[in-house]
């Protein structure tokens, strides 16, 4: 067999021996034991609180969102009305995941279960306006052109600091019986999640009277924007659901009102 013979001015091909191996990057990797973990987690979020109560991290969050709810000043303790209907309650259980997969917090709400819920009886109002995505740009955009640092802030169980005006009544929450008052249910001060009228009392009855009662002025044309001046200071607040964001050219403006 006769060999080819190499043109002249054409390069060589290196041996097998000189060929130059490209670097990969090393590959990274998960221990399996830790993906069956976090599969487990999600796949395994109690459908009822049946299943959740035999977990220790389950009951911790539940234990944990009674907290916070009798913190609030949520409920009270009362007879059974005869006259009323008594709204249900569930516990709803969700897994919150970081970016990488691995376990954030365990979270579980009690909800009430709004359906059974009667217009003009129950509730009235439910409506609750948001930011338009063109309020948010032009806030970006006047923060930008005047070098004004912006601040966003998450306000923690929003629709629990809602105050209702309807007489709500409803059942104690499974594993949370208060002993001795196992036929008494709860009256309602403040919305649960689940209720109809629960965005409105948080906008109506919480955020915008807080933010009036501060001396801010409402925008006419967008009810979730507010300004307030003082002197050449300014401060403006635009507000999405349970989102705030804030944004002035006075820094002791901005930190005393998140704080307040």
């Amino acid at each position: 067999m006769e060999r080819r013979k190499q043109q002249p001015g054409s390069p060589r091909r290196p041996p097998p021996s000189e060929e130059i191996e490209e670097e990969t990057p090393p590959r990274r990797t998960k221990l399996l034991s830790d993906i069956y973990e976090t599969c487990n987690f999600i796949m395994l979020e109690p459908e009822n609180f049946e299943t959740a109560v035999k977990h220790k991290v389950w009951v911790q969050a539940m234990e944990e969102e009674i907290k916070m709810i009798e913190k609030n000043n949520t409920w009270e303790l009362a007879d059974r009305p005869k006259d009323k209907e008594v709204i249900g309650v569930k516990w709803i259980y969700k897994t919150k995941l970081n970016a990488d997969g691995s376990i954030q917090k365990h979270k579980a709400r009690l909800v009430a279960k709004g359906y059974s819920q009667l217009p003009g009886i129950d509730y009235t109002e439910t409506f609750a306006p948001v930011a338009r995505l063109d309020t948010i740009r032009a806030l970006i955009a006047i923060a930008a052109n005047k070098k004004w640092k912006i601040y966003q802030m998450d306000v923690k169980s929003a629709f629990l600091n809602g105050y209702i005006d309807e007489e709500i009544y409803v059942e104690q929450p499974q594993g949370f019986i208060a002993k001795g008052s196992e036929e008494k249910v709860l009256r309602l001060k403040k919305a649960l999640y689940g209720l109809k009228q629960a965005p409105r009392a948080w906008y109506s009855r919480r955020i915008d009277k807080y933010f009036m009662d501060r001396g801010f002025r409402r925008s006419l044309s967008e009810p979730t924007l507010y300004i307030k001046s003082q002197g050449n200071d300014t401060l403006i607040v635009s507000l999405y659901v349970d989102d705030l964001i804030y944004t002035g050219n006075n820094e002791k403006m901005i930190q005393f009102s998140k704080k307040t």
